[in-house]
């Protein structure tokens, strides 16, 4: 059976170091004029647009306002996001690169794809960043598709689906990620789920909501792609 392994972004393939969270906030005072309670909020596991939306309500900003500006955020956070870039190492965790290798080598078993929070575009340039490269994830799934990251594996069967011509349900679905998020998400749609501790959440924490899988990082490549392909 073929696999879709769709892989988060930060947290699980890499850290801005806080770039990102520091152009999201200079785009939410460029637009709405506050960023609220930014420094009470936890970016993980969320994507983009619940992130704008928990910060601008608990601001005093109705969410029709709220909506109605989100393409100008986004622009700004990509300009901000930019600059930020410039002047920041984006970090790849330790096996990463190694792990995304293997299983491109692999392209008969599975097709490599990402399911993140991030919108497409911030997505894209965290990536070509890091070096890892955008362009080598056939297909993906984003915040900027949904704002329920529950909604999002399906969003990235059904691209997988339209480009290899072949269905991803249940099993055949694999979402890695470093939050508890990432196994919910999975779990909606009855996907394996392998969880890495390499984000905020510990090893501990992660454990407790119930992954298929489980590691402390990505170095292991033998054993993720093992547990990915069971």
């Amino acid at each position: 059976m073929k696999k879709l392994l769709l892989f988060d972004v930060d947290g699980t393939l890499l850290t801005t170091d806080g770039a990102a969270g520091r152009a999201f906030e200079s785009a939410l005072i460029d637009v709405y004029g506050t960023a609220g309670p930014i420094g009470e909020v936890s970016f993980a596991g969320k994507t983009d647009p619940q992130i704008a939306y928990e910060l601008l309500e608990g601001a005093g900003i109705p969410r029709p306002t709220v909506k109605a500006m989100l393409t100008d955020l986004w622009d700004r956070y990509l300009k901000h996001l930019d600059d930020e870039l410039v002047s920041t190492v984006v970090r790849v965790f330790p096996g990463v690169a190694e792990c995304l290798n293997h299983i491109e080598a692999r392209s008969d078993q599975a097709v490599l794809g990402l399911l993140t929070g991030n919108i497409e575009h911030g997505a894209q340039r965290k990536l070509d960043a890091s070096g890892l490269g955008f362009s080598r994830f056939r297909v993906g799934a984003f915040g900027s598709d949904s704002e329920n990251r529950n909604e999002l594996p399906a969003i990235g069967a059904a691209r997988a689906e339209a480009i290899t011509g072949m269905r991803y349900e249940r099993e055949a679905v694999v979402i890695v990620g470093d939050t508890p998020a990432d196994i919910t998400c999975g779990e909606a749609i009855g996907a394996r789920t392998v969880a890495v501790a390499t984000g905020v959440y510990s090893r501990r924490q992660l454990e407790e909501c119930g992954p298929d899988f489980l590691f402390d990082s990505l170095a292991d490549t033998a054993s993720v792609w093992d547990a990915m392909m069971r």
